[in-house]
């Protein structure tokens, strides 16, 4: 995700694994998929992140592209960077949630041409540090990051070596929490879950022990349903305030969520090309597919199957 996010391997592996395999994805980051760009058969590739949400967008387009439009689809897992230059070289068809990558996006959509927008997919997303929202209402003022240093001893732990832990996800998420660190002078360090799953699991922990905790996170996420949570207030964000990613000391931007092809497939991907391109729903449906999927447990494609049960007259439109 983004400005900006990206997928790795965990400490809870077996959360991890039931997230990515419920799936059914692949690691593609070295290989192809035997489906994608296979011209004049009806099969699609989708290029699936390790974070709840976008496996939703996958889970209810594949659903849809099988049982209305008669394709077969392969899912695959690609880490964010990774699968940029997946889609280009036509290993995969279609990324249906891009937190933003502009050197990617230049690269391949306005130099080589190799890659084709596909348009919003009507959610936005907002990166940002939280803290449980039972914690902010004892200390009010510790929601302005001025006032981190003050209460850092709360957030000590094993690991965070003396100073204030500020909860990271996966390693390969690329954030900008250390320079925010050490540009803004806190008695903090990152200390990494190892991945959403694992990072959830720390969350819903502390919350059920009342323990304070400081974490980047992201919306949508379904979490925030189970846990209340209150955004830290960073130094507001400002065009440009990001682009020097060592300097960086400004908040996380709010991101309209992107979706792109592969440039021959959304010109010959006949009526699964432009289903793709007409896919486009709210943060509450993504929330509510994610939520099935990460707490209730449901396959994704259970999941997808009672969402589009329930939302006829939305994904008819994406058909038409």
């Amino acid at each position: 995700m983004r400005f900006h996010r990206k997928t790795a391997l965990v400490a809870a592996a077996a959360a991890t694994a039931s997230l990515l395999t419920g799936c059914g994805a692949a690691d593609m980051t070295k290989q192809a998929s035997p489906f994608a760009n296979a011209q004049g058969s009806k099969t699609v590739t989708l290029s699936v992140q390790s974070w709840v949400g976008a496996q939703s967008n996958v889970a209810v387009a594949q659903y849809l592209l099988e049982h209305e439009l008669g394709y077969r689809v392969d899912t695959v897992q690609v880490d964010e960077v990774p699968a940029w230059d997946a889609l280009s070289q036509g290993r995969v068809d279609a990324i249906l949630e891009d937190w933003g990558h502009p050197d990617q996006e230049k690269r391949y959509v306005k130099d080589k041409k190799t890659i084709a927008p596909g348009g919003g997919l009507g959610v936005t997303g907002h990166i940002g540090w939280f803290i449980p929202t039972y914690l902010a209402k004892q200390h009010p003022d510790i929601t302005d990051w001025k006032n981190l240093n003050k209460y850092s001893s709360l957030f000590r732990t094993a690991e965070s070596g003396g100073k204030g832990q500020l909860m990271d996800g996966s390693p390969s998420y690329v954030t900008n929490d250390k320079a925010l660190v050490n540009n803004l002078k806190l008695n903090y360090q990152v200390v990494f879950a190892g991945s959403e799953a694992a990072q959830i699991t720390q969350m819903r922990q502390f919350s059920k022990e009342k323990k304070p905790f400081l974490t980047y996170w992201y919306s949508p996420q379904w979490l925030f349903k189970k846990v209340p949570m209150t955004e830290v207030k960073l130094p507001p964000y400002k065009d440009g305030c990001d682009a020097d990613t060592a300097k960086v000391a400004c908040a996380y931007p709010h991101t309209p969520l992107q979706k792109y092809l592969n440039a021959d497939f959304a010109k010959s991907g006949g009526k699964a090309a432009a289903f793709l391109k007409k896919f486009h729903w709210t943060t509450e449906d993504q929330n509510q597919v994610s939520l099935m999927i990460a707490d209730q447990k449901l396959s994704p494609a259970d999941a997808a199957k009672k969402w589009v049960d329930t939302h006829r007259s939305t994904w008819k439109a994406w058909l038409s």
